[in-house]
């Protein structure tokens, strides 16, 4: 795990009381939430956040109740993956149960629920990807990706080949995400599995 960081100073969309509530409602009781993936890494690159995600211990119909019993409407766009959508202050959050992958086929997954943090991030595509943030704007790196977004690489979590075999699309993503993140030259590993599969 990397150093203590913080998005709290670039990330003024962490203060909208709406998510904080929900953060709070979800994370009651010794459960957990946290902002996930994307805005988290847009915040550290000083970029604009569009979605804001959250990952949860809670399982999604606690996330249901949960939510509705903050007040806030809730869809269950997902839920047979984890992910509940949260309408919050007309604004919607995807909030999805940590997972870990059961079987993969190259492009679904069937997953199991959990609380392990680190399978959650395991599962991920890119270290960049994969980090979290508390409700403070720490945040959680277990995969490296802070010090990969402080070089500008994009890096595949664990084995470049595996991770591609989990999701195909893994490969048009590579691409597409060091063209938008990455500097210098493609990771040399991503792009040998990329070549091979």
């Amino acid at each position: 795990m990397s150093p203590a960081v913080s998005i709290a100073d670039r990330a003024p969309w962490l203060g909208d009381k709406n998510l904080q509530k929900l953060l709070a409602a979800l994370s009651a009781d010794g459960e957990r939430a946290r902002v996930a993936g994307g805005a988290v890494r847009n915040a550290l690159l000083g970029q604009s956040v569009a979605d804001v995600d959250i990952a949860t211990t809670t399982l999604p119909q606690e996330t249901v109740r949960r939510a509705e019993a903050a007040g806030f409407k809730t869809v269950p766009t997902g839920i047979e993956h984890g992910t509940v959508t949260v309408i919050a202050g007309g604004r919607p959050f995807e909030v999805t149960t940590l997972r870990a992958d059961v079987e993969t086929d190259g492009r679904h997954a069937k997953v199991s629920f959990g609380s392990d943090w680190q399978a959650d991030a395991a599962r991920r595509d890119f270290t960049i990807n994969a980090l979290y943030a508390e409700a403070d704007g720490t945040v959680i790196d277990l995969v490296g990706g802070v010090a990969d977004i402080a070089a500008r690489r994009l890096r595949f979590i664990g084995d470049a080949e595996a991770r591609i075999r989990e999701d195909f699309l893994r490969i048009l993503r590579f691409f597409r995400f060091f063209a938008w993140y990455g500097d210098g030259r493609p990771d040399p590993e991503g792009l040998k599995a990329c070549a091979r599969l």
